[in-house]
């Protein structure tokens, strides 16, 4: 295989901190160890679709280490072998993003993104398009590492969050109940509720009963705790077996938008306990703002990775940390399944250990 000699990079789905930080890498890498040319393709496969791009090089990424977000744009609507064309149809417009990698003469491509925009980095890369990806969600869902980046810096933030509210949940003995992000994947509900001391944590993973999470708080109070920290990921499963779906989209790669569910738990408790039951939702908040060092750091790692892999003639896969090393796995390996939280792995039983409850039959 010849050496490469520009490649591009994209940075697709949701955006998170630390996205900046692996353009900044993949950029520098390129231009500074192996004299390869860089473009950026503008707001993820959109880019690829319609041909916008600008050249990257060490001035166009200097201090953007510090920041969150993405100087190229991201986003989560533009699948180019779904496009939409009116009334609930879509069409294969894969040809034209080869077209357009064909035209700048990639010969590779970076992609930055979640589980879905792996997918789809997938198909490219079984149609000719030698692509390398970096894993990145604050969901911290994708499989096959051990950690992806933006979750660090998601959960300093709720770990913030919740450490603040405990002030103000003691002060007037209430129930604090925290929406977190989490649709599949309750990492970040689970580790922010174990890092900030959070009494009740509902997860995906582990469906709750209301009454199981009342007994919990009604022991703290039993013990002289007159408030509680609720921490619940938006798409944790209550009695009913299914998450609290906000609304749905057509013509949406994700058309089932959930949110609400600290409402409803909070409107349930507020039923089975004798405290005043409040609700806060952080949002986009998790995703906002720079990132934290760990991911810095780590999405660093990856994107001096991602370019030695094209550079090496590897590609169909992602980059990926095991344990204190960055690895290659096939990228098939990254969308098989999402990552999940082990009901009976060790974190859980670290929670349970040390007083989180999750609201489910072996809660006591």
């Amino acid at each position: 295989m010849a050496r490469p000699r520009h490649i591009g990079i994209l940075t697709a789905g949701g955006d998170c901190p630390g996205m900046n930080a692996a353009v900044r890498a993949v950029v520098k890498t390129a231009e500074h160890r192996h004299e390869l040319r860089v473009t950026g393709f503008l707001d993820g496969f959109a880019g690829l679709l319609t041909d916008r791009a600008r050249p990257l090089g060490f001035d166009d990424v200097a201090g953007i280490l510090v920041q969150g977000g993405t100087m190229l744009g991201a986003s989560n609507r533009d699948d180019p072998f779904r496009v939409p064309v009116g009334g609930g149809n879509s069409e294969d417009r894969s040809d034209a993003v080869l077209a357009t990698a064909a035209r700048h003469g990639l010969d590779g491509l970076v992609v930055v993104g979640g589980d879905g925009s792996l997918t789809i980095a997938r198909r490219l890369a079984a149609r000719g398009l030698p692509i390398v990806g970096i894993p990145k969600t604050i969901d911290n869902d994708v499989s096959g590492t051990d950690i992806t980046v933006g979750f660090d810096s998601a959960l300093t933030v709720a770990t913030e969050a919740l450490d603040r509210l405990h002030t103000t949940a003691a002060a007037h003995h209430r129930v604090m109940v925290v929406e977190v992000m989490g649709r599949q994947a309750g990492w970040i509900a689970l580790e922010a509720g174990i890092a900030a001391g959070g009494d009740v944590v509902l997860i995906p993973e582990i469906p709750f009963r209301y009454e199981a999470a009342a007994a919990g708080i009604a022991a703290r109070a039993h013990r002289g705790r007159r408030f509680s920290i609720v921490v619940v990921a938006e798409g944790a499963l209550g009695p009913d077996g299914g998450p609290v779906v906000r609304e749905r989209i057509a013509d949406s790669p994700e058309p089932i938008r959930l949110g609400g569910v600290g409402a409803v738990v909070s409107h349930a408790l507020e039923c089975l306990v004798p405290f005043e039951v409040r609700c806060v939702v952080l949002g986009h908040l998790q995703r906002g703002g720079g990132p934290t060092p760990f991911d810095r750091m780590l999405a660093t790692r990856f994107g001096v990775a991602a370019v030695t892999a094209l550079v090496e003639g590897d590609s169909g896969c992602m980059v990926a940390l095991h344990g204190d090393r960055i690895e290659r796995v096939p990228i098939d390996e990254s969308v098989t399944r999402p990552r999940l939280v082990d009901p009976r792995g060790e974190r859980v039983t670290v929670a349970r250990s040390v007083g989180p409850i999750f609201g489910d039959e072996g809660a006591g």
